[in-house]
């Protein structure tokens, strides 16, 4: 017992120095020319006062463009900035109106809606439907932005008035609610981008949320205000919200302890004894709608591209002791990644996984690699619960098949950049959500021409079921071909399912928080005690 005592008191001591000996140059390294308007000697952080609410994340967001990116976590701060048509109620799982005040589906194709009236932006434009239609018809037409896939099954939003406008789908689209309820359709200021352009706009960013941008020093902090004009009225628990980006566990977790930030994120399970037991702090866990996987090349040349070898990865790997070993219990195995909770989820291949040491030799020998293999494992640092350590503990499980596996550790904005270059090797590991909670946004992701380039898995039946449920508007058949594909999917391996995640967030005991499902960060439901 002295000797853990003594080794947590060094752990922590060494984690203050850290963090006082590079808070001086960090800073530098990250300024831009925005910087300059707050010091970093005017950022007012928690304990300063009782109106500023601090949350440490691990990483930064990706950009202000909400139609280009898949990123949760830069969901998570756009929530409070810019709103949906519709939303997901996170106790119920009902999709409600938010922007839309009624609503009627008129056939397979068409839907037609009214906004809400006295809407605002942040810069004092109304809502109309001018701006309905600029955000979904951008991210419906433009192939280039990385959310197009999620919308391309819109034709065209009619306008009728300043109020009513339609939806028109090219197929029938049962899903169409969901999908404008999720990351990609946060609605723009049409107007406002018009006459200043998309750069002015990314550098002063304008949404119709409950908070609007205050400035952003890229890998440092983002910062929000309340908005006086907010239509469901202006949210004043909290005069300023700040979101640190600090990557480090040991760092983020230091500064929740000594009352720099309200919540920390991420938090790993060798630290949550500590929180809980700090006078001021607890820890609060929920079940994530997000799966870690390896993303395995299926192009021609790369040994993963022999389904056997793929199968043979998942069977060395031993998913149980990763969740309890590595993770404290903080995982769910699986085989699928159709989470609980999300249309489409099939119970057969849930809280299971495959793991024989023998079958895995067989099946290379069988592939003709009897003495193994080299590969390449391209891994996050800092992003998901424990990754680094997930990453390295796969690499020995395939070192024991004869596997060599080289972790390349990037930080996420650089692993962001090699996956849109599509210059991956072998493999990367992920993390995704699915904040759709419709298996036709987790199983898109296995559509052949999605990912042309970077992982080039191609099957005919697949590509052929996502086309026909996608359109499907008999639920009951729709649900049994997304059972189908994972089915199939159990046995090609395109990617491999190591795990569902869950959230685990250290709290201060002067606020009330409660993490959702959906990973957001969403500070109207941060209240103070």
């Amino acid at each position: 017992m002295k000797k853990n005592l003594w080794l947590t008191l060094m752990i922590f001591s060494l984690g203050v120095f850290i963090l006082v000996a590079c808070s001086g140059g960090s800073q530098e390294t990250s300024k831009t020319d925005d910087e300059e308007k707050t010091p970093d000697s005017e950022v007012t952080e928690a304990g300063d006062d009782n109106t500023t609410l601090t949350i440490a994340m691990g990483t930064d967001i990706v950009s202000f463009d909400v139609h280009d990116h898949l990123n949760t976590s830069t969901e998570a701060v756009h929530d409070n900035m810019f709103n949906y048509l519709f939303k997901r109620d996170n106790e119920t799982g009902e999709i409600k109106p938010e922007l839309v005040d009624t609503y009627e589906n008129i056939d397979e194709t068409t839907w037609e809606f009214k906004l809400k009236e006295g809407v605002l932006f942040h810069n004092g434009d109304p809502l109309t439907t001018e701006d309905v239609k600029y955000s979904l018809e951008r991210v419906a037409y433009d192939d280039g932005l990385r959310d197009h896939a999620n919308y391309r099954q819109i034709k065209e939003v009619e306008i009728i008035d300043e109020l009513n406008f339609k939806i028109i789908t090219h197929n029938p689209e049962p899903a169409l609610l969901n999908r404008i309820s999720r990351i990609g359709s946060g609605i723009l200021p049409a107007k406002y981008i018009e006459e200043n352009g998309f750069d002015h706009f990314l550098a002063n960013p304008v949404g119709t949320g409950p908070y609007q941008f205050v400035e952003w020093v890229r890998d440092d902090r983002i910062v929000f205000e309340p908005f006086e004009d907010y239509f469901e009225g202006k949210v004043d628990t909290w005069e300023k919200v700040v979101f640190r980006v600090i990557p480090e566990n040991s760092t983020r977790v230091n500064e929740l302890l000594t009352g720099g930030v309200d919540i920390a994120v991420n938090v790993p399970p060798s630290e949550w004894e500590r929180v809980d037991a700090n006078d001021g702090t607890s820890m609060k866990s929920e079940t994530s709608n997000r799966t870690l996987m390896l993303f395995l090349r299926s192009t021609e040349g790369y040994p993963t591209s022999d389904v056997r070898v793929r199968q043979a990865i998942d069977y060395a790997i031993d998913n149980k002791a990763i969740t309890e070993n590595v993770l404290n219990g903080a995982g769910t195995t699986t085989l699928t990644r159709v989470a609980p909770g999300n249309f489409g989820f099939h119970e057969d291949l849930y809280g299971k996984y495959n793991y024989d040491l023998e079958k895995a030799k067989a099946l290379l020998e069988e592939a003709g690699y009897p003495d193994g293999f080299e590969m390449t494992l391209h891994s996050p640092r800092g992003r998901y619960l424990q990754d680094a350590q997930v990453a390295e503990m796969v690499g020995g499980m395939l070192a024991a098949v004869g596997i060599k596996v080289n972790i390349d550790f990037l930080e996420w904005s650089n692993f962001v950049e090699m996956r849109a270059a599509k210059t991956n090797k072998d493999a990367y590991m992920l993390g995704l959500g699915n904040s759709m909670f419709d298996a036709d946004n987790a199983l898109d992701w296995y559509r052949s021409a999605r990912f042309e380039g970077e992982t080039d898995y191609k099957n005919e039946e697949v590509d052929r079921l996502l086309a026909e449920a996608v359109q499907n508007m008999d639920i009951e058949e729709r649900e049994q071909q997304y059972k189908q594909i994972q089915e199939i999917l159990v046995e090609e391996v395109p990617h491999i399912i190591l795990h569902q995640e869950s959230i685990n967030i250290g709290i201060s005991d002067r606020i009330n928080y409660t993490p959702t499902m959906d990973e957001m960060l969403y500070v109207p439901t941060v209240t103070k005690k």
